[in-house]
């Protein structure tokens, strides 16, 4: 199964090196082609100099970019060269609407459409060990699912298409929510003046601990805010969530405080650190 990626950002830049690890990889793309080329060159695969040039030159092409445009943009560049039976994953994280979209796209060049967005953040990408929520045919998933498993620790099949989607809206709400309580309690915990390496290590061991208060924990008490997952995606991927909401009648009353407290952070020059930096407005307001 010869395997192309497009989009080398922080994410596809570690997927693409666990799919060439496994040997399934042909070919990158990456609009910053100097990029491209020096990861093709440590990977010994062809740097291709455009979208439709990989898709006409692979079975599977993986996507990994930034926004709904993007999506679209690139696949529609797929479309022009797609050979019928190809299969085009989308690992990015868009609307449902999107995913849909891109779907019929390329379904009129008799090529296959998954929307796969994942989580696990950079750590993940880079150990190969993502969750992966797929939306669109089973029989499609299966096919490739040896080529997926390179990056990933978790593959569900969550239904038709934007289906993956969907579900990539319910965890970009919880991670909110997450941080929201994370970056809260440890501000409570400096403000009474406890050590906090202790309480992250004795709270991690019980019923409240959880992957971001490890993780993250350390580094945000000590003002490190390097990301694993940049403020400002997860502030578009917020808007996803809410405009989605918009559309079926449910609540936002925690999305709409992170994105306030996003666009806050943002405005102060913070939107590239990690969303952790969240701990930087809950330190002022418990001072």
């Amino acid at each position: 199964m010869k395997t192309g990626m497009i989009g080398l950002g922080a994410m596809g830049i570690g997927m693409a090196r666990n799919i060439a690890k496994a040997g399934y990889l042909t070919g990158i793309y990456n609009r910053t082609a100097a990029k491209a080329q020096s990861l093709a060159e440590e990977l010994n695969v062809t740097a291709f100099d455009s979208p439709a040039q990989l898709a006409a030159n692979v079975d599977i092409v993986l996507l990994c970019v930034s926004a709904d445009r993007d999506v679209l943009e690139v696949v529609s560049a797929i479309a022009e060269a797609v050979k019928p039976g190809t299969i085009v994953v989308d690992m990015s994280t868009v609307g449902s609407d999107t995913a849909k979209q891109a779907a019929a796209i390329l379904a009129r060049k008799h090529a296959a459409f998954l929307d796969a967005p994942v989580s696990g953040g950079v750590e993940g990408a880079k150990n190969g060990t993502l969750a992966m929520m797929v939306g669109g045919s089973l029989a499609v998933l299966e096919q490739i699912r040896p080529v997926l498993e390179t990056m990933t620790r978790c593959i569900m099949h969550m239904g038709p298409t934007g289906s993956g989607q969907a579900t990539k809206a319910v965890n970009q709400v919880m991670a909110a929510g997450i941080n929201q309580a994370v970056t809260e309690a440890l501000a409570f915990a400096k403000a009474q003046n406890l050590t906090l390496d202790k309480v992250i290590e004795v709270i991690s061991g019980g019923a409240a601990g959880n992957w971001f208060l490890q993780h993250r924990g350390p580094t945000m008490t000590q003002g490190t805010f390097a990301p694993g997952f940049k403020l400002a995606l997860h502030h578009k991927d917020l808007i996803i969530c809410q405009n989605m909401a918009a559309q079926s009648g449910a609540s936002t009353t925690l999305v709409d405080m992170t994105i306030a407290d996003y666009e806050r952070l943002m405005a102060e020059g913070y939107g590239d650190e990690d969303i952790s930096a969240l701990y930087r407005l809950k330190t002022v307001d418990s001072d």
